[in-house]
């Protein structure tokens, strides 16, 4: 376990209310989805030195209908037809060139954004029956929680109680292929549950952020075993940083690129301890830890 070095830090203008959770480099620009924003995506222009960032719109879209190929629960149903900014909880967010790909965690179900006819679109890959079946998505809202596209595939992140990786290949009509997360020496969750909840894929690994430990670790794609991890905690909850109500981790976003980490924190519209009329949502940047490239095993 290395402790987090910080790059630099931005408050999101624009954020507020929202609940920022899923992030991605596409294309050059780095996109994010929102809790509470079934509609629309939005972009990040982050500049060194700068204190802020705006939250700015990227495409605006109508959300698909109630999926009509599986169960749906009273809960998501309700939802769906009571709060259209509720009714996706979208928590990831992932491209493959001009394609865009949304997780949506209240149906977990994928996403695929109709650029041209500004409509979202289910893809028919669904996987709630049988990560049930495997022990996974016991909790409401603690449920599909990351997305990543990997070459052909998906790779999905589930949350918690337990926490998984579900790898989707194309041809895939249910998901299959459930991996538990190997466990880290010195990862300390501090008593909380253990979680994933963003995925990114660099270099040649997947990189996951696994909140509750304040942690991003970059894992090998064939085994999952974690070549290392940094740890942010010390960021998060620093005095200039730290949010009022701490007993979670907000850590719900992730991208890399050759920058570094990105994280972006979700603070459930809790405010800043030092200013209390502040709800802006945070971004930071984490530097890549030093490590001889001859000690990593890429695939």
């Amino acid at each position: 376990m290395l402790p987090a070095q910080l790059l630099y830090a931005w408050w999101v203008d624009g954020s507020e209310g929202l609940d920022l959770s899923g992030l991605s480099f596409c294309q050059g620009e780095l996109l994010t989805v929102a809790d509470k924003s079934s509609e629309r995506i939005y972009r990040l222009a982050p500049e060194p030195g700068q204190e802020t960032v705006k939250l700015l719109p990227k495409a605006g879209f109508a959300r698909p209908a109630l999926p009509d190929d599986q169960p749906v629960s009273m809960k998501a149903r309700a939802l769906h037809y009571a709060s259209t900014p509720l009714s996706m909880d979208f928590e990831g967010i992932t491209c493959d060139g001009p394609d865009i790909y949304l997780l949506s965690e209240r149906h977990n179900r994928i996403v695929r954004l109709d650029s041209a006819r500004a409509k979202g679109e289910w893809m028919p890959v669904r996987w709630s029956e049988t990560a049930r079946k495997q022990g996974y998505l016991q909790l409401f809202n603690a449920e599909s929680e990351g997305l990543v596209k990997v070459g052909e595939d998906f790779w999905v992140a589930l949350e918690r109680d337990p926490r998984g990786l579900l790898k989707l290949q194309p041809g895939d009509r249910e998901g299959q292929l459930f991996f538990p997360v190997p466990p880290v020496a010195g990862l300390d969750f501090r008593g909380r549950s253990e979680d994933v909840t963003a995925l990114a894929y660099y270099d040649g690994a997947l990189f996951t952020l696994e909140r509750n430990a304040f942690a991003v670790c970059r894992r090998s794609l064939s085994t999952l075993a974690a070549q290392w991890c940094v740890e942010y905690r010390h960021i998060e909850e620093a005095p200039e940083f730290i949010y009022r109500k701490t007993h979670f981790g907000k850590g719900e976003g992730l991208a890399v690129n050759e920058q570094g980490l990105f994280v972006v924190l979700d603070n459930n519209g809790v405010s800043r301890a030092a200013v209390p009329d502040d709800s802006r949502g945070l971004l930071i940047q984490l530097a890549f830890p030093a490590i001889p490239s001859n000690t990593l095993t890429i695939d």
